[in-house]
């Protein structure tokens, strides 16, 4: 057997001086081995025998001074001088326990403590051979299949932190870091893993179109899609990306058309429910659709032709009753709907709404949604089965609804598939706080898209659906979504409210690894969560197409760049033209 841990004396940092449920305190004795000594290191704490070790992880380390007798002479017991001695002490949360022997098994580590340190205990600091040997340990009960490499551990850069891709995926995860600290590198690192995968299904819903490098024709390994832009109305190219009207549910489109604060908005709802449910009803007619026919809701992805609502709208609107004495009186809608069509008219003719409103004719055709769906979840002839959605041309105010929408078709295909036949989806949700807010802070278009993701959240790892939440901004998340997420890889934050929000969101026993936060090098990061043994500091490795989302080098690019005159031209042009095309 392996001895795992051989310490030497030098290794010794002091004695256990207090114990408090998941914390312990250390008296150092060592002050030598205390510079060596860093924030998130590992310490070994004697357990109840000497074939078991508590494994704790520094959190804090201080120096004080207080008084003492010094004597002159170690037999004088006469002058008893008081004199200043600095105090050195090492607070640390335990994490788990180490056994040279567990039942049949050697060298096992497990999470959680048996027992509590008991005062007076040795400790000793866990690095150089005793830190190799106890990294190379964890992630050796993974099969090779299920690991999943992320970097280097900063305490060791010779051991590799290795998660468990399952793990990882299954239970949702969260990519939390202040802008510059490497998010979008640590997204493209686990495209980049997930990709060498035979059948990757992965979904990035990419809001500035960073991510497009990684679908370059010569040396990519993803496909790329775009919500079509008011360029791509009238010959639309095989990469864009229409998400017809007729796909949203009653609420989401309500939401966008409805002003709640107009006294008419129930009678504009009604006729809009009504009509809806009509010509859903006679498009199945027309395809011969009975057995859908029968069961369909307002709510099902069933084409309807938006003229002919236009037409009903506003024969409701203008049609006159009939009094009792056979003349004609103000009819039961007459008047209701003028502002409620004159919102509808406004997004048909707004070509930045294109991609939803103005959708090509074979779109509104019945077969056309499997066919785009399929595309989306299968992989391509190539096997790329990683797929980067650019929203970057979605108008900012329906952004919610449109992420929304696309995220709850894709669930729902998920959620009514034969569960034997289920290929597990992940979807990536890059700058989240944009459309996942906190649900008091959202208006009603937010919220119609908050509700898809939080459903997802909660129920979406029993149909093989999850979330990686990627922000900038934790506090302006939904704090139900974050809550759901079992993995958190938290990266350099310097913002005390969002430091704050991570912070409620660890284990008590680790919350105090959050105060190195605002102290991590850009690609350093804190992975805590069920994808791995031990909470670890790790440095990630570059990926080998990296994102289109470097810092750019201010004071160089002012030294050597000039601006392009006809490129700030072009510009002018896109920007009347809403399409960089």
């Amino acid at each position: 057997m392996t001895e795992v841990f051989n310490f030497s004396n030098d290794a010794h940092l002091g004695l256990v001086a207090a114990v408090d449920t998941s914390h312990a305190v250390i008296d150092v004795d060592n002050a030598a081995l205390l510079t060596r000594v860093g924030i998130g290191g590992l310490v070994a704490i004697q357990g109840a025998s000497e074939n078991d070790f508590l494994i704790a992880m520094i959190e804090r380390v201080t120096r004080s001074v207080g008084e003492t007798f010094a004597l002159d002479d170690e037999n004088d017991t006469e002058d008893l001088d008081l004199a200043d001695k600095p105090i050195d002490r090492v607070r640390c949360a335990l994490i788990g326990t180490f056994y040279k022997r567990l039942g049949s098994r050697d060298n096992v580590f497990k999470r959680g403590s048996d027992s509590f340190p008991q005062i007076d205990r040795a400790v000793n600091y866990i690095d150089g051979d005793n830190l190799q040997r106890f990294m190379g340990l964890l992630g050796q009960d993974l099969v090779e299949e299920e690991r999943l490499k992320l970097g280097c551990f900063v305490n060791d850069t010779s051991a590799h932190a290795i998660a468990s891709g399952d793990k990882f995926f299954q239970r949702h995860a969260a990519i939390l870091g202040s802008t510059g600290s490497g998010k979008s590198w640590s997204v493209a690192l686990l495209l980049e893993r997930a990709a060498k995968l035979k059948h990757a299904n992965i979904i990035v819903l990419d809001m500035h179109g960073e991510y497009t490098p990684l679908s370059d024709p010569k040396n990519g390994f993803a496909r790329r899609f775009r919500i079509a832009g008011p360029g791509d109305l009238d010959n639309p190219p095989s990469d864009a990306l229409f998400l017809p009207y007729w796909l949203l549910n009653r609420d989401q489109m309500l939401s966008m058309l409805l002003d709640r604060s107009d006294q008419n908005a129930p009678n504009q709802a009604s006729r809009f429910t009504h009509h809806v449910r009509q010509l859903k009803h006679n498009h199945l007619t027309e395809e011969k659709q009975e057995n859908v026919a029968k069961t369909f809701t307002v709510d099902s992805p069933i084409p309807y032709k938006l003229d002919q609502l236009m037409e009903k709208l506003k024969d409701d609107n203008t049609r006159k009753g009939v009094g009792k004495t056979g003349n004609p009186v103000k009819g039961d809608w007459e008047g209701k709907l003028t502002r409620f069509i004159s919102r509808l008219e406004g997004k048909l003719d707004d070509r930045r709404y294109g991609f939803m409103f103005q959708p090509a004719p074979e779109m509104n055709k019945y077969d056309w949604l499997a066919k785009q769906v399929m595309s989306l979840l299968c992989a391509d002839d190539e096997n790329k089965g990683v797929k980067i959605i650019d929203f970057s041309e979605v108008p900012a105010d329906v952004l919610p609804v449109v992420a929304g929408v696309f995220v709850k078709l894709l669930y729902d295909i998920q959620f009514w598939m034969e569960p034997s036949k289920r290929t597990p989806v992940s979807i990536f949700c890059d700058e989240a706080h944009l459309y996942l807010p906190i649900r008091n802070d959202a208006d009603a278009v937010q919220k119609a898209a908050l509700g898809s993701f939080e459903r997802i959240a909660k129920e979406g790892r029993k149909y093989g659906f999850s979330l990686v939440v990627v922000s900038q901004r934790p506090a302006d998340v939904s704090k139900t979504i974050l809550s759901q997420c079992n993995n958190y890889l938290v990266l350099r934050l310097t913002n005390e409210t969002d430091q704050s929000v991570v912070k409620r969101l660890m284990p008590d026993a680790l919350s105090g690894m959050i105060d190195i936060v605002p102290l991590l090098d850009v690609g350093e990061g804190l992975l805590l969560g069920d994808a791995i043994l031990l909470p670890s500091r790790i440095r990630l490795d570059k990926p080998a197409i990296p994102p289109d989302s470097g810092t750019r080098d201010f004071w160089q690019e002012w030294r050597d760049m000039q601006p392009d005159q006809e490129a700030i031209a072009a510009a002018v042009e896109a920007l009347r033209s809403q399409t960089r095309n």
